[in-house]
């Protein structure tokens, strides 16, 4: 409960006069003379009222005692200090009329140093007493914080001063040895290696990573530990993210398993992509996914004279519109409502914009769907991709990014094909439109899931872990490569950037992950336990799935690039007019409809596609050794 206004009010104006009489006392070695007494009755009276008045005019009494902020000490500070310069600049002035001065110089300065010190005292002192008898609470949650840097101070403060989330900090954990038996803010640092042992004998309820200067192996560590003692993990976001410059109680979040699974930060050249957008008109198609929208917001702090985001989804389109125009402050871009597919609205788009740079994101990716689709898959992964390179070619286009994906490897399904096909054209344009003097150069971009992709298992598998179970895992072998939307995108400029045409660059993926140990770790992280709160089902491979991806064919080899993080894969070159050839071919059954004609066309241009737990299997073909050069 808090103290009154009135209370507060009461008991300033009783510290101004205590500190009056401190003065005195300070100013007399507690032996005030019998002739002072006489001006002691002038000066508190005068005191009460100067004090009285200020406090009124600054309204110290107004801040809420239990949670004295900076605020409240400036208002206490200005009052105070105003109270003191008028009794000063009044003590010159009444000497003039009774020839005497009514208060020593010496005992203002005093009482001035003393009555900020009380007034500043009281209010700490209450606000203290407060979070003691709330840290005293039984059912206080003890909190372990990982990281006693700075803003693992910054967490604490903010743990402390919010009453509602009832937790106690009782322990920091740091890996710099020299912290170790050390206190910070009256609590005991210990070394990291103590983890485990500080975990079991603390029985903490939470374990909270302060700081972002952590290795991804180094969290994972620290995260099975804590889910082996059943500790729940949270972590605070990077400094340059909190709000004002402050860390809110709101910002400490349960960790994700994005968090998990993104690796050490990616190391880009920032000046090649700057010198490749800066200034540009840049298109995105699929602008509205979650690739195509990401890339948007990569591009943006590189200044590009014009940003081009063009989707058919017109609620996610929307969105992101909002998002742009809000968050980011960019004002130089447009949104473009149309279909890849429609050869006149591309036209429009192209001459319209005249963009320098395409980074072809729309796509369908659904493999299921797809298998269940063939024509749809064909008209906008072949067909929507062939339009807008072939009129990034006739609007002489710099360069065209094509984001394909290691489902176009040794495909087993619809989706997958699809995309080797568009590969294929893509490749072939490029060799042929060099040799003709064209400007437009095409690369590829060619990588696994991402996380928190509209396509990803991982939202599908929170919504069945928010609805209690149980978790649907296809099979207990399945395993695929994961990486960040963020870290995917930075990876697709810089190849954009470095791509000089016709190269097709895979990206470092990491270790592939079993999808049902994926499933495990978010259940465990949700605070569940596997085979009581929920279950995991195996549902068996859907249509064109298969058991392990792979980023390159059997006689695909890779080159190394500047960045690490990129190869570009070595393939066979195609002949541009056999290609052509092929896919004009395919795109015209589209109006015949019929499934079987589209799929064993496909079969005959990617002899290495073979279908996987599908109806289609039965139009395979047998794989000559030559055809895997493909």
């Amino acid at each position: 409960m808090n103290i009154p206004r009135w209370g507060v009010l009461l008991i300033d104006i009783l510290i101004a006069l205590v500190s009056i009489g401190i003065a005195y006392l300070l100013r007399y070695n507690f032996h005030i003379p019998a002739h002072e007494y006489k001006f002691v009755k002038i000066a508190v009276p005068l005191i009460f009222l100067v004090r009285t008045t200020t406090f009124f005019i600054f309204k110290t009494y107004t801040g809420i005692i239990f949670h004295t902020s900076i605020e409240d000490a400036q208002r206490v500070f200005w009052a105070v200090t105003t109270g003191t310069v008028f009794m000063v600049i009044s003590i010159p002035t009444a000497f003039l009329f009774i020839e005497y001065n009514i208060i020593p110089y010496s005992i203002v300065i005093i009482d001035y140093f003393v009555t900020i010190f009380l007034m500043m005292a009281f209010r700490a002192f209450v606000k203290l007493l407060y979070i003691e008898m709330g840290n005293h609470r039984k059912d206080k949650k003890q909190v372990i914080i990982y990281g006693a840097g700075s803003a693992g101070v910054s967490t604490k403060k903010t743990l402390d001063r919010d009453a509602a989330a009832n937790y106690l900090v009782n322990a920091f954990v740091d890996d710099d040895h020299s912290l170790a038996n050390k206190k910070l803010l009256g609590v005991d640092i210990f070394p990291a290696d103590n983890l485990d042992r500080l975990l079991f004998s603390s029985q903490a309820d939470m374990l909270v990573i302060s700081t972002d200067e952590i290795q991804a192996d180094r969290k994972q560590e620290i995260v099975e530990l804590c889910l082996k003692h059943q500790v729940k993990v949270h972590h605070v976001p990077p400094m340059n993210k909190w709000i004002n410059g402050e860390l809110s109680f709101q910002q400490i979040r349960k960790i994700r398993i994005e968090d998990l699974l993104g690796r050490d930060e990616i190391k880009i050249n920032s000046n090649n992509i700057r010198s490749e957008i800066k200034g540009k008109t840049v298109l995105v198609t699929g602008a509205a996914g979650s690739i195509g929208s990401e890339i948007a917001r990569q591009i943006l702090p590189f200044h590009p004279q014009q940003l081009i985001l063009l989707d058919q989804a017109e609620t996610p389109l929307y969105e992101i519109d909002l998002e742009i125009g809000n968050q980011h402050r960019f004002s130089n871009y447009e949104i473009v409502v149309g279909d890849i597919r429609n050869e006149e609205r591309m036209r429009k788009v192209f001459k319209t914009f005249q963009p320098d740079i395409v980074f072809h994101a729309a796509a369908y990716k659904h493999v299921p769907l797809m298998e269940n689709n063939p024509s749809e898959s064909i008209l906008t992964n072949i067909y929507g991709t062939k339009l807008i390179a072939d009129l990034s070619v006739e609007y002489n286009v710099g360069k065209f990014v094509f984001i394909s994906t290691d489902k176009a490897v040794n495909p087993t399904n619809i989706m997958g094909a699809s995309k080797r096909v568009a590969e294929t054209y893509v490749q072939s344009l490029n060799n042929f439109i060099k040799d003709k003097g064209k400007v437009t150069r095409f690369i590829t971009t060619r990588f696994g899931n991402v996380l928190g992709s509209n396509g990803s298992v991982i939202p599908l598998f929170k919504r069945q872990i928010e609805e209690g179970g149980p978790v649907t895992v296809t099979h207990p072998e399945m395993t695929r490569y994961f990486m960040t939307i963020p870290e995917a995108c930075q990876l697709v400029l810089e190849a954009g950037a470095m791509g000089k045409g016709g190269e097709i660059y895979v990206f470092d993926m990491g270790q592939s992950i079993k999808i049902v140990d994926l499933a495990k770790k978010m259940i465990k992280l949700s605070g569940l336990d596997l085979g009581k709160d929920i279950h995991i089902v195996f549902t068996g491979l859907r249509p064109g799935e298969k058991l392990h991806e792979e980023l390159l064919t059997s006689s695909e080899s890779t080159m190394k690039t500047h960045n690490k993080k990129i190869m570009i894969a070595k393939v066979r070159e195609n002949n541009y007019n056999q290609v052509k050839k092929n896919v004009n071919e395919l795109i015209s059954l589209f109006d015949l409809q019929e499934n079987d004609l589209l799929v064993k066309l496909m079969k005959e241009i990617i002899p290495e596609f073979k279908s996987n737990n599908s109806i289609f299997e039965k139009l395979d073909l047998p794989v000559k050794k030559e055809d895997m050069e493909q």
